[in-house]
């Protein structure tokens, strides 16, 4: 077993111990003063703890020297441990060996059990240390700088490296207040300089940069439709009533007085009684009036009394709401105005129309292509991508590359571009829905949608048009430069294009948006854009009102305006540049062959089938393969912001950034002061609302003592005080003393009267 004592005394602890039975020598292990408080040792399978930490039963305290005993660990060498809030002990140096030295104690034998304290956590004095670290730093902060506001700028402005502060300090009277004010002057300036750069750095400018590169490029992507929609063979019946009351219409426009007999032909006047065409005579501006083409009249005439197109205006009817409110669209010319009605009515009906019959209705490949030809190699319509476009029916597209890879262009020049030969079918297009016959193409990029409407452009019939390409490619710098989109993302507007798998442009955010707000506000789509999942095209049988709203809509600023504000252009753009030339073709010398070699490829027929009105050739190639690229970069970068603003602190004050940060500290140091008055101010205002407040001044020691003194010995009188039991029966209660000296020698007098005092004790 192992044993040890622990004797306590005012010098310390000294502990000895038995091992094995065997005499193990004493180790002083450190005192406290008297009493040895706060150690501990192991004796006889017992925590010993001395002076004030040895706790006895009941709650007794033993005092100074006394030891108490514990339960504790028995083990093989003594380990003090110091409580807290003391230091731990420091080991005694080991003795020096002496003949009468006790040999080391035997090594562990089997069934010899070796017992041993608990270590005591590692991270105790981890912890401690940061403690006291944080308490410093505490105590650091509520001490503050160490300075006034004074002795810190004077500080400052001595140890600085501008030039300004130092000379108000050194320098006179005189010359301190003229540095004073070229020091104010100059740091004046340099802000209101700084705050120029600093706004123009933020205004987000952008330089443009132009070069030019030359490389092998891909063939732009063609699209290619017919100026009709529709072969009028296969759309008439559909027409049909529409037809007959515009032919009614135009007669009504154009003599008046002789077709107003037959304006109760039998026609289908429901299409009419929807938007209606008037005439407005407004030979008294201040009171026009309204006359319907048939007849009937809309503000209080005669009845009977005609207009002609001359003398009136032409002007389509809107209502809404069963016709209480109503809206009139004007136009300068009739035909303008016959034409936007046509347009309005036929898409009312092809909107009821399912698509795969609206493509059949259309011009087929086989019969607009007649001839093919890329650089050296054949193709045909096979080789075209169709796609069914609300304008202009069936379209197609050559090297779209959707399905198979872009096709590159061997060499600049016409004889490595594309050519084409087409039939337009001028015969059979559509009398009042188009009145411009010819081809309509486009270039534009692989994989982007062809907004033909608004980019592509005409190739007449009856001649050749040579297309030569120029490309520009535009980069933009993208926010917070320019507001532009890499895919289109970060744009708030469904994409209704997405279902044709093409990429990101304005214009089809611009359309996606509209038919949004045409679904939001009318309650259906208009048939010229893509139709979101779950919605339906406007027509008049099941949406009465949606003319006057998709016109309203239509003329609205603000509605435009927020689609603009929500789309955002493209940071990456092709452009194709054409320079355009056009020849009659085929001639006249070689028309009669050329159409007969046409009409037997595509008709097998011996007999011409073609004519000079329907034919149209194109010719569409690289002018050269010198590409120009133009790019944004940025106006002002952030090495352009530091340069003139460390150029301009140190032209006007020999400043750098350095002095910044000088400056800066010395702000931190004034706002650390501020508060630490603050913060005393807000205490000491506090303990003042504390105190007791008192009508006069405050009473002398003199007077406390003797409000509170028994000068008469009387007898205590019993009050909220100790229990008389308190006291035994045999022994008395403590007898008062002498009443204290006068303090009134401790309370501040003036002068005068003090030397008064003294003159009379003298007298």
């Amino acid at each position: 077993m192992c044993t040890y004592w622990v004797v306590c005394g005012c010098g310390g602890v000294q502990t000895c111990g038995v091992w094995g039975g065997e005499y193990a020598g004493c180790v002083r292990v450190g005192g406290r003063g008297a009493g040895c408080s706060g150690y501990v040792g192991v004796a006889r399978g017992h925590e010993w703890v001395c002076g004030a930490e040895a706790g006895r039963p009941g709650g007794e305290r033993p005092g100074p020297g006394a030891c108490a005993r514990r339960p504790a660990v028995c083990a093989a060498k003594l380990r003090p441990r110091a409580l807290p809030g003391f230091p731990p002990p420091r080991p005694a140096p080991s003795p020096s060996p002496s003949p009468r030295a006790l040999p080391a104690p035997a090594p562990q034998t089997p069934g010899r059990r070796l017992c041993r304290r608990p270590e005591p956590l590692q991270g105790a004095g981890a912890t401690m240390h940061i403690k006291k670290y944080l308490l410093k730093c505490l105590h650091r902060l509520q001490k503050g700088p160490g300075y006034t506001y004074k002795e810190l700028l004077v500080w400052y402005c001595n140890n600085t490296n501008t030039h300004g502060p130092k000379r108000i300090i050194c320098e006179g009277p005189k010359k301190k207040a003229m540095w004073f004010l070229i020091t104010l002057l100059f740091t004046s300036l340099v802000c209101w300089e700084w705050g120029v750069f600093i706004k123009t750095y933020l205004s987000w400018e952008v330089s443009v940069s132009l070069s030019i590169g030359f490389k092998t490029m891909d063939f732009p992507a063609v699209t290619i439709c017919n100026a009709s929609p529709f072969q009028y063979s296969k759309v008439k019946h559909l027409l049909k009533d529409l037809d007959e009351l515009m032919e009614v219409v135009l007669e009504r426009i154009l003599a008046p007085e002789q077709s107003y007999g037959n304006a109760s032909k039998a026609l289908n006047s429901t299409i009419w009684n929807y938007t209606p065409l008037v005439l407005i005579d407004e030979q008294n501006p201040h009171h026009p009036v309204v006359l319907d083409l048939f007849g009937d009249n809309h503000n209080g005439s005669a009845p009977g009394r005609t207009c002609t197109a001359q003398a009136c205006k032409v002007a389509m009817r809107l209502c809404s709401l069963n016709g209480t409110v109503c809206t009139f669209r004007n136009f300068t010319s009739a035909t303008r105005a016959v034409t936007e009605w046509y347009l309005l009515q036929a898409t009312n009906i092809f909107s009821q129309v399912p698509n795969q019959e609206l493509v059949e209705m259309g011009y087929p490949a086989e019969r607009l292509i007649l001839a093919c030809l890329f650089g050296p190699e054949p193709c045909s319509y096979r080789n075209f991508t169709s796609i069914f476009h609300p304008d202009y029916g069936n379209c197609y597209i050559f090297n779209w590359g959707m399905t198979e890879k872009a096709l590159p262009s061997a060499n600049p020049g016409a004889e490595f571009g594309l050519k084409l030969i087409l039939d337009i079918g001028q015969d059979d297009y559509v009398p009042f829905l188009t009145s411009t016959a010819g081809a309509r193409l486009m270039l534009h990029e692989q994989r982007s949608y062809p907004f033909i409407k608004d980019e592509g452009i005409y190739a007449m019939s009856g001649t050749e048009t040579s297309i030569g390409v120029l490309v520009d490619k535009l980069e933009r710098k993208g926010e917070p430069y320019s507001q532009c989109t890499m895919n289109g993302s970060d744009v708030p507007v469904r994409n209704l294009y997405s279902d044709y798998n093409t990429t990101y442009s304005i214009q089809a955010c611009i359309r996606s948006c509209f038919q949004d707000h045409m679904i939001r506000n009318c309650s259906c789509g208009h048939y010229l854009y893509p139709l979101p999942h779950g919605q339906r095209y406007c027509n008049n049988r099941e949406f009465p009102d949606w003319a006057y709203c998709y016109s309203h809509l239509r003329m609205s600023v603000a509605q435009r305006e927020t689609c603009i504000n929500m789309c955002k252009e493209s940071c990456n753009d092709t452009q194709y540049k054409m320079t355009i030339s056009m020849a009659d073709w085929p001639s006249e010398a070689s028309e009669d062959w050329i159409f007969h070699v046409l009409s037997q490829e595509r008709d097998q027929s011996t007999n011409i089938t073609l004519s000079r009105k329907g034919i149209v050739k194109l010719n569409i190639y690289f002018q050269e393969f010198n590409y120009r690229t133009i790019e944004e970069s940025a106006a002002n970068n952030i090495v352009w912001l530091l340069s003139n603003l460390g150029g301009q602190f140190g032209f006007w004050m020999g400043g750098s950034v350095l002095c910044l940060i000088e400056f800066g500290e010395i702000l931190i140091d004034f706002v650390w002061i501020t508060i630490i008055k603050l913060v005393a101010f807000a205490k000491s205002l506090r303990q003042r609302r504390a105190q007791a407040c008192y009508a006069g001044p405050p009473p002398t020691v003199a007077e406390l003592v003797e409000a509170h003194t028994n000068f008469s010995f009387e007898p205590d009188v019993p009050g909220p005080g100790p229990d008389p039991g308190t006291y035994p029966d045999e022994q008395t209660l403590p007898i008062p003393g002498t009443p204290p000296p006068n303090y009134d020698s401790l309370r501040l007098q003036p002068l005068d009267i003090i030397e008064s005092d003294s003159e009379g004790d003298a007298v």
